[in-house]
């Protein structure tokens, strides 16, 4: 049995969540805005607490590695990293993109059979950092940015149902449309629905580099330079 302690901050939601043998102990979850860093301490607290009530020992730490907010994920792998450090147990990385196609299998929403999962995070205008995934979460679209117009992801809505989600998703409402394009609401990433990525990548031993893994932005930094002054 795998005990792993999962983070999520790469929205504005800060939640955690630890885990047992596709159990969940306890979970705990912030959705008024992006109070990551005087949440998270907390939370991850509650969670060691309860392990230990339980008797258990952390086996792993596992946490959303992007893409997502810059603040938000450095703040989720720092502590991450400092825990799995301190403790000796190794780190696990979840692509965000992935746990958002997880967290719509898991919502009750009646999906098409044979449908893809297009999830969406926000970036800057019209642009999302996005994926296409199969029902085996198989990437048919590699993770990256787009820039969203009228033919984005047109190859994959000409013979399938797509199913688009996430924060970025409202913003590509106006754009994309056709009979195969289905819109999903509320869909956030949450500690809760890493249980299932989390545990595939401890059975692997499918882990990442505690002193030099860096959250996967999918681009460039940018910040906007000051105006001169006259």
């Amino acid at each position: 049995m795998a005990v792993i302690l999962n983070i999520d901050t790469s929205t504005d939601v800060c939640s955690t969540a630890l885990t047992a043998d596709g159990d969940i102990l306890i979970h705990r979850e912030d959705f008024t805005g992006r109070n990551h860093a005087s949440l998270l301490s907390g939370f991850i607290k509650d969670c060691i607490d309860r392990a230990a009530e339980l008797g258990l020992n952390l086996n792993a730490v596992a946490v959303s590695m992007g893409p997502g907010s810059y603040t938000g994920l450095r703040i989720g792998l720092s502590e991450a990293k400092g825990l799995a450090y301190s403790l000796g147990i190794p780190l696990i990385g979840i692509d965000t993109l992935k746990l958002l196609a997880v967290s719509v299998m898991f919502s009750g929403t009646d999906i098409p059979e044979g449908a893809l999962f297009a999830p969406m995070i926000d970036a800057r205008r019209m642009e999302v950092f996005t994926a296409v995934y199969d029902m085996a979460l198989e990437p048919l679209l590699e993770p990256q940015p787009m820039v969203l117009n009228t033919e984005s992801y047109s190859q994959f809505t000409a013979e399938n149902q797509v199913l688009f989600f996430g924060n970025g998703s409202d913003k590509a409402k106006d754009i994309l449309c056709g009979k195969n394009t289905i819109f999903i609401d509320g869909i956030k990433p949450l500690a809760v629905d890493m249980l299932a990525l989390s545990e595939l990548a401890w059975s692997k031993k499918d882990f990442i580099d505690i002193a030099y893994s860096t959250p996967w932005y999918r681009k460039e930094f940018q910040t906007t330079a000051p105006k001169a002054k006259i």
